[in-house]
């Protein structure tokens, strides 16, 4: 088994020099060194299973926590050992830094690997961590205090000579003081959580007029999400780009960069795709980012892994310190992708003491690299996130240069409570042209029923003209939301062949399935899927986008051979079969002189059709019998519903209150993020459902009825 040696770290010491540590003073301390063996993971889904992967290379042995939505989940069945930890809600689970270090001592852990988000950057539990003589993997509590802190990071890096925008970072959080700061530095303004990140509590005030409800709203989001309210404001730059520094430090004074990600393709403030290196710099403003995140590691005598973030003008390429964020970063493997490195090999050895295993000149970039995060969310709705179960899920297979990073399998849920991410998709190419093409590729390969994702988008996304071009900013897609939203949601049109695809795929699978309620696993398949007798006409009824869809379908005497009409169009001559491979079914048909092959699948009553394109998903009617008792529903203009799944965090009316257009009605919480429902209408509140603050809503679960005033 390798062992990794740790030179425990005491709390206020900063530098080591040759194997002994000083502190504040230049006092020499007392060293503990240790072994790590066994190292406790202290979150879920695919970064606790990224973690998991290099530590079991390293012949560390590793610990899971769990909640209760997450017993069976793969993080839990990859690790040696897993404990429970308490309910779904992260604040009584993955939150819990008592229950967590409890484990750690019960399992005889000597270090918790925090990954990226819940206690990662807690500096409380950091220092917990230390009292009981648990290894944190991560810098020390300092440097998360100071970086943590927006207000006080940005007053280092200034000392530091790293560039800032300019802004209000100040003690007072009174409203009249934030208002006068605001008008201070002009709008748009850019309202931020002290202590945030991830886009939570995060809000854009364009006018003074909209300033105190953005304000309000990031407030009660930053409570909710970080137990603190806390504010600072910045002068908001329009459309500028978002570059990232991956910074490496250890104990002994030592740090690097692996050069700069572009993450500036955003939604709700949150990244969605990310490429390394960045788009368009040149080789002095790289190595002026790479030296700038340096200095920036260094004012708060870093250790470990850490990203300096900069907001980056489009057109002058000049930058300014954001934040930095003291952990691992979602991003990290398209760092790792064009330098060769494992960051959490990294991780493990500098927390035990050891130094950089180089220097700043031995590390090269090679090629480029792109990632894509597929989530289950909803796009065409405002990227609303969804919840539920993964009915179908194939994902693309890994290569040489293909990471699939996940946490989910077929079957299993995404739940509310944490963030909708299915997989991280980490393509490789030698350069950046190569990359894209990769990743479009392998984002076709995707075949998901049962939640939608935003797959579809991320291929319009990888393709869009703009941004193969590189022309990348924070407001790229509501720029380019005509090309990125082309044929989708309510605008969204069935092509002819698309329809022919459909009716096929599903006449020749009811034909062969073998399973009545498995239509895509474990069924025979043969490549005849012609039956003499079968019947010589049939007639598809689907439904698309709301829209009847009808598909007339003659079998011919030739095998696999079809006449197809859709729609009272023209007839015409199809030959079609459908065969299993390693991705699932394949479709195979040829209309006129064209040969198409296709990914299929049904799933309850859709049909999914995937190409170069993404999915199409088709419906198929049920029985009048069926459907009777699901017919009854409240006219959306007559009432306002949870937009998502998620939990009611409260509402803002009463029953027989006048209400008008637009107004506040009530608020979601999903995923950690706040969703505002307004009212459709003038009118009266007629009813509220039987919910209180806390519990637990669906997707289109009815909260407010309204009625027109007398």
């Amino acid at each position: 088994m390798y062992k990794l040696r740790h030179i425990y770290k005491i709390r206020n010491s900063v530098t080591v020099q040759h194997g002994l540590r000083y502190n504040h003073a230049g006092v020499k301390t007392d060293l503990q060194l240790r072994n790590i063996d066994k190292v406790l993971i202290a979150n879920r889904g695919e970064i606790a299973c990224r973690v998991m992967r290099t530590a079991k290379k390293l012949g560390i042995r590793t610990v899971a926590v769990y909640s209760d939505a997450d017993k069976h989940a793969m993080h839990v069945e990859m690790a040696d050992e897993a404990y429970h930890i308490g309910p779904a809600p992260s604040a009584q689970s993955y939150l819990n830094a008592n229950k967590i270090l409890e484990v750690a001592k019960k399992s005889n852990s000597q270090a918790i690997h925090p990954g990226y988000g819940f206690l990662s950057e807690n500096v409380e539990f950091c220092e917990k961590c230390a009292d009981e003589g648990v290894i944190f993997i991560g810098p020390p509590p300092s440097a998360i205090r100071d970086m943590g802190i927006k207000s006080t990071s940005k007053t280092i890096m200034s000392s530091a000579g790293v560039p800032i925008v300019k802004g209000y970072h100040g003690e007072d959080q009174s409203v009249e003081r934030l208002l006068a700061e605001a008008n201070k530095i002009g709008f748009p303004l850019m309202i931020k959580a002290v202590r945030g990140g991830g886009g939570k509590g995060m809000r854009i005030a364009m006018t003074e007029d909209e300033f105190l409800s953005q304000l309000e709203s990031a407030k009660r989001e930053s409570l909710k999400s970080f137990g603190d309210e806390s504010m600072l404001l910045e002068q908001y730059i329009t459309d500028p780009r978002h570059v990232e520094v991956q910074v490496f430090a250890d104990m002994y004074g030592n740090a690097v960069h692996l050069f700069e990600r572009d993450c500036s393709v955003q939604r709700r403030h949150q990244k969605i795709i990310e490429e390394a290196p960045a788009p368009g710099l040149s080789e002095e403003t790289r190595q002026a980012l790479g030296s700038a995140a340096v200095r920036a590691a260094k004012a708060v005598g870093y250790v470990g892994a850490g990203t300096v973030e900069f907001i980056l003008h489009r057109a002058t390429h000049d930058f300014h310190f954001m934040e930095m964020n003291t952990r691992l970063q979602v991003e990290h493997p398209i760092t790792e992708m064009i330098t060769g490195t494992d960051l959490v090999e990294w991780q493990l050895r500098i927390a035990a003491g050891e130094p950089l295993p180089v220097k700043q000149e031995d590390i090269v970039r090679r090629g480029w690299a792109v990632e894509c995060r597929i989530y289950a969310e909803e796009p065409a709705a405002g990227f609303l996130p969804r919840a539920g179960t993964l009915h179908r899920l194939t994902q693309p297979t890994p290569e040489e240069f293909v990471r699939v990073e996940t946490g989910v399998r077929e079957g299993q849920e995404v739940s509310v409570h944490y963030d909708p991410m299915i997989a991280k998709l980490v393509v490789w190419g030698k350069d950046r042209n190569q990359a894209l093409a990769k990743t479009r590729r392998k984002l076709s390969e995707y075949k998901v029923a049962g939640l939608e994702t935003n797959v579809n988008f991320l291929l319009r996304l990888a393709g869009a003209s703009a941004f193969v071009s590189g022309d990348v900013h924070t407001a790229f897609i509501p720029q380019h939301e005509r090309e990125l939203f082309a044929n989708t949601g309510e605008h969204a049109v069935l092509s002819e062949h698309r329809a022919i695809q459909a009716a096929l795929g599903y006449i020749i699978q009811s034909q062969l399935s073998s399973t009545a309620n498995d239509t895509w696993k474990g069924i025979s398949v043969s490549s005849n899927a012609w039956r003499p007798n079968y019947q010589l006409r049939k007639t598809v009824h689907f439904k698309f986008n709301d829209k009847d869809i009808k598909v007339n379908v003659e079998y011919e005497s030739e095998p696999n051979t079809y006449k197809v009409q859709v729609e009272g169009g023209e007839w015409r001559q199809v030959e079609a079969t459908l065969t299993t491979t390693d991705l699932g079914l394949q479709l195979t048909t040829k209309v006129d002189d064209k040969t198409s092959n296709v990914g299929f699948l049904t799933y309850d009553q859709e049909v999914h059709v995937y190409d170069e394109h993404g999915q199409t998903v088709v419906h198929v009617p049920r029985a009048k019998y069926q459907s009777a008792a699901s017919s009854e529903s409240a006219s959306t203009t007559n009432s306002a519903a949870s937009p998502t799944p998620g939990v009611l965090e409260r509402i803002l009316v009463n029953k027989g209150d006048k209400v008008v257009k637009g107004q506040p009605l009530f608020v979601v919480i999903a995923m950690k993020m706040e969703y505002v429902v307004r009212s459709p209408r003038d009118g009266v509140v007629a009813s509220l459902a039987d919910v209180k603050q806390g519990d637990a809503v669906g997707k289109g679960a009815q909260i407010v009825v309204l009625e027109s005033e007398k």
